[in-house]
């Protein structure tokens, strides 16, 4: 499609194709002499990176089109190495990445040893936080602030961006609601997409739509009329009528009057794509005092079709089969997921049961909940991204009779840790926790990671911990849960479903399930693990004779299991695709110190006490020695060691 040019330092031929205005960027300074044609020609050098990356490689796309014509605008009107831009959430990183000195390196996006998908401060000082979850940038941006206020730094000026599907986050409000006492400088700029990663939902969405709809709004009061008419106009002046309608006058006392009560200015609505316009009101915003709210109209997908018209598919599509026929390959043909299981395990629940209810938070999508919405309208809430508030409400409903079922990626967990607490576990009420992307999530890297839930989930009182080790468990586990009076957890991977050729034992409260014997030593896998301890056992036939247990529970752990493992065999193995510290290694060797059992034999297997980089899972498992072959080494030197 593109001829190859070379980088700048002359070495190889870059493999996304010809760009020769990125490739001559080793930071974003000489944008702010370009012209606004120049600028233009960057831009569309941009979008045909971000196209023939997805040739390659899934990667976030349709967000990313959406922020070019702002992430230029914003770096001509700023110096982003002394001054400090928040990106929220940080997968719109990728124009910001591609002008601030990374084109060389962008092909290896998303690999192992590549640039993170991710803002990522180790990469480039363009980068200030390592961005992966959203909401926190307003937050963020006003202590940065308040810090170089503090440390006599005046002069630098800080930026936060966030769209409208995070802006509903509770501490977004936080966030203003100090920013309007502190009166510090600072601009936040309200990316407007009318998306989150699926269409956003709730009334301050329906507020944003009033604002947007109402063209009438900016530049209507004297000060900012005098303000635009101070700066420059970088393309043609669309808007100075304004002022002297009745009709903007009207809009003046409703349009935005929510920030300007938490004493934040409000400007806009403006075109995001119009590169000119978004400098001019930069350029305005930035000689207002006090916090100023920009509200930047954008399209997710602006300028590829097929994302404009579906943004929800593009948002990660699969790679790319024929950018210029528009159609683009499926998703490969292998085992379903896990999170399909759990979806259909899901929908079978609600149709037998008209209390079970779903709740998830802006993640309908990437839950592929899109059927259970579709044929349960009335059972099923998605709360926007407020994953705290996701959590209080299902414990609510589930103290008037419902059954909540909250299905929510493993690493926003995290953000509802004192609702599990204070509304779940303290009052012992039989919410039911989906953890989908538990484990590695490959390409997304440590900000999506799913490591640290067994950890924490097992330390509440009432709360049991579960997680399937093969397809056909999920529906079971999920039976279990809804008919148990307390609440409970069942974690899953980003990955395909093992299928098992054989009748799926009941499940029952803290019983494991034996699927291989073995006279040498056992191999108790927890979860998704349980697909590796099984290749590791095969690996092994005609040397070891190891047996394999799909442990089920984290939580309680079966005691039975754990004193037969250690005693009848040379050693025992434990796995787990999370962190080894107060996992499920640690619920079995607790176990077996109280049952006054021998520990010398038990090794744990599980993710180290570090953030992981991105990369793909099997070579990250494989890394941290969790892949057949290497539990199958460490099986062999266990018996070695018991012996000699």
């Amino acid at each position: 499609m593109n001829e190859k040019t070379e980088l700048p330092n002359d070495q190889h031929h870059h493999p996304l194709g010809e760009h020769p205005m990125l490739a001559n960027l080793r930071d974003a300074e000489p944008l702010k002499t370009f012209s606004t044609s120049q600028l233009e020609a960057v831009a569309a050098e941009i979008r045909d990176v971000l196209c023939n990356l997805l040739e390659t490689r899934t990667a976030h796309f349709a967000s990313n089109l959406g922020v070019v014509e702002l992430c230029l605008a914003l770096h001509c009107e700023y110096d982003f190495r002394k001054d400090r831009l928040i990106w929220d959430t940080g997968h719109q990183i990728y124009p910001h990445k591609l002008i601030t000195g990374r084109y060389g390196e962008f092909a290896g996006i998303r690999t192992q040893g590549g640039l993170m998908g991710y803002p990522n401060p180790n990469e480039s000082p363009y980068d200030l936080f390592m961005t992966g979850h959203a909401g926190s940038s307003v937050s963020t941006a006003v202590g940065l602030r308040s810090g170089d206020v503090l440390a006599g730094e005046k002069d630098r000026r800080t930026v936060a961006v966030i769209g409208d599907g995070a802006f509903p986050s509770g501490i977004v409000f936080e966030a203003m609601n100090n920013a309007g006492e502190l009166r510090d400088d600072l601009t936040i700029i309200l990316n407007d997409n009318k998306m989150s990663i699926c269409p956003r939902v709730g009334s301050v969405a329906t507020y944003l739509d009033r604002l947007r709809d109402n063209p009438f709004y900016t530049g209507l009061k004297s000060e900012v009329s005098r303000l635009l008419d101070r700066v420059p106009m970088f393309g043609d002046p669309a808007e100075r009528f304004l002022a002297q309608t009745k009709e903007a006058v009207k809009a003046g006392f409703l349009g935005g009057m929510l920030f300007e009560e938490l004493n934040i200015r409000y400007v806009g609505p403006i075109d995001g794509h119009d590169i000119s316009l978004v400098r001019k009101y930069l350029a305005m915003t930035n000689q207002m005092q006090g916090p100023v709210l920009l509200h930047v109209v954008t399209e997710k997908g602006h300028g590829y079709k097929p994302a404009a018209e579906d943004p929800v598919y593009f948002h990660t599509p699969p790679v790319f089969h024929d950018l210029n026929g528009e159609p683009i390959t499926k998703k490969s043909e292998g085992l379903p997921p896990f999170t399909q299981h759990a979806r259909d395990a899901i929908r079978d629940q609600m149709a037998a049961n008209k209390k079970v209810t779903v709740i998830t938070a802006a993640m309908c999508q990437g839950n592929k909940l899109e059927p259970v919405r579709e044929h349960f309208p009335d059972q099923f809430f998605d709360v926007g991204i407020c994953e705290s508030h996701a959590v209080a409400f299902a414990a609510g409903q589930c103290k008037a009779g419902s059954r909540p079922l909250v299905d929510i990626y493993r690493t926003f967990l995290h953000r509802r840790f004192s609702q599990i607490f204070q509304e779940v576990a303290l009052q012992d009420l039989p919410v039911v926790f989906m953890l989908d992307r538990a484990g590695l999530t490959g390409p997304d890297g440590p900000t999506h990671h799913g490591l640290f839930d067994i950890s924490y989930m097992r330390v509440f009182p009432n709360m049991v911990c579960m997680a399937p080790g093969y397809a056909s468990e999920v529906s079971s586990m999920l039976d279990f849960a809804i008919q148990h009076d307390h609440p409970t957890s069942i974690r899953y991977p980003k990955a395909s479903a093992l299928q098992l050729d054989h009748e799926v034992s009941a499940v029952e409260l803290g019983k494991s399930e034996k699927l291989r014997d073995g006279k040498d030593g056992t191999i108790v896998a927890f979860g998704a693990m349980v697909e590796n301890a099984l290749e590791a056992a095969e690996l092994l036939e005609g040397d070891l004779d190891v047996a394999v247990i799909n442990a089920r529970f984290a939580k309680p752990i079966d005691s039975q299991m754990v004193k037969s493992a250690v005693e009848e065999g040379q050693f025992v193995i434990t796995l787990e695709e999370g962190t080894g510290l107060g996992g499920f290694g640690s619920a079995f060797l607790e176990s077996a110190v109280q049952q006054g059992l021998d520990t010398r034999s038990v090794k744990n297997l599980a993710l180290p006490d570090e953030f992981i980089e991105h990369g793909d899972r099997n070579e990250l498992l494989d890394q941290h020695g969790l892949s057949p072959r290497a539990i199958a080494l460490l099986c062999r030197e266990s018996v070695t060691s018991h012996t000699s």
